[in-house]
């Protein structure tokens, strides 16, 4: 146990540390924040601020990680998927901020970095970690093995996540603080499920996004840009994978749920019949467009969060295990 002291203290010392010395570069090196247009008015004052602070998230969870539970395979694993949605980003990142291309990646190169690390996730986590093809039901207490519709299942359980995380990261501190609640939990839950090395990773993630958002909390000094919301999608969805809980996560993180789902909402309303649902989307831009503050915005995102994550531990200790079937 003191281990994941030692590890959450040294994630949050390392991103508290790196800070100062980052963002100063980032902001020589004119990695500004490009803000759109058709966004609330009131985020045309952050233009220019830096961006891709996600590399200090990165480096502070990563050295813990490896000094604590370097040698576990599943975090080794966690930390390959987590790096590797955050080149991604940073590729992203990069060719917006500095090749002045304002969409980034093509939606189909992004889409296909996160096809890749998803499969490898899924992959290895089968054939090599014992993770199997059965997924557990919350409130049913079964679990269902999907033999290799698991692998369809989980690519697009990851892709959905991260690009969820990477679409709640719009308001100061809003995508970071609600990732250290849904972080906290799944040590909890790794713990509940004996696999100590895993809680580390977790409460590294934890410490780390806890140290950048000290930077990041309004008015933000740093944006953690996609390099930082796509790795920690990446990360959050990994662990429930290796925890067995995919559907419990829903429930963990289901501010990210939300956000991604109302994007998806408007979409397909405005596209099928004219009309928006949302003021705009993701749906916390629908409140401040409503006449909320963006801080009252992201307290009760943060409290909607913390609420999730408790009902979430309440339902895996009343209702895990029990029944099994197959296909």
């Amino acid at each position: 146990m003191q281990n994941l002291f030692y590890a959450a203290a040294m994630a949050l010392v390392i991103a508290l540390a790196l800070g100062p010395m980052l963002i100063p570069v980032l902001r020589r090196m004119k990695f500004g924040q490009s803000i759109r247009k058709e966004g609330p008015e009131r985020h045309y004052a952050k233009a220019g601020t830096p961006t891709m602070g996600g590399l200090l998230i990165l480096v502070a969870l990563t050295i813990p990680a490896l000094v604590f539970a370097g040698r576990d395979p599943r975090v080794l694993l966690a930390l390959f998927v987590t790096l590797g949605h955050g080149a991604i980003g940073f590729l992203d990142d990069f060719i917006k901020v500095v090749l002045k291309r304002n969409l980034g990646l093509k939606a189909r190169q992004k889409l296909f970095g996160q096809l890749v690390m998803s499969l490898a996730l899924v992959f290895v986590a089968v054939n090599y970690l014992g993770r199997g093809t059965d997924i557990w039901v919350p409130f049913w207490g079964v679990s269902i093995n999907l033999g290799p519709l698991y692998y369809v299942c989980v690519v697009l359980f990851i892709i959905y996540t991260s690009n969820a995380v990477n679409l709640t990261d719009g308001l100061d501190g809003l995508a970071a603080g609600t990732m250290v609640i849904a972080a906290l939990a799944y040590a909890i839950i790794a713990l509940y499920y004996n696999q100590q090395p895993l809680a580390i990773f977790c409460v590294s993630l934890a410490g780390a996004t806890l140290g950048f958002l000290r930077y990041n909390f309004h008015p933000a000094k740093v944006f953690m840009g996609d390099t930082g919301s796509l790795a920690m999608g990446g990360a959050l969805a990994t662990v429930a994978v290796l925890t067995k809980t995919e559907l419990l996560m829903v429930i963990i993180a289901g501010v990210f749920m939300l956000e991604g789902l109302s994007v998806i909402i408007q979409v397909v309303s405005f596209k099928s019949t004219g009309k928006r649902v949302f003021k705009m989307s993701p749906i916390h831009h629908h409140f401040e467009l409503s006449g909320w503050s963006e801080t009252k915005v992201v307290t009760v995102f943060w409290l909607t969060a913390f609420i999730f994550a408790i009902v979430a531990l309440i339902v895996l200790a009343a209702g895990r295990g029990g029944i099994h079937y197959g296909f």
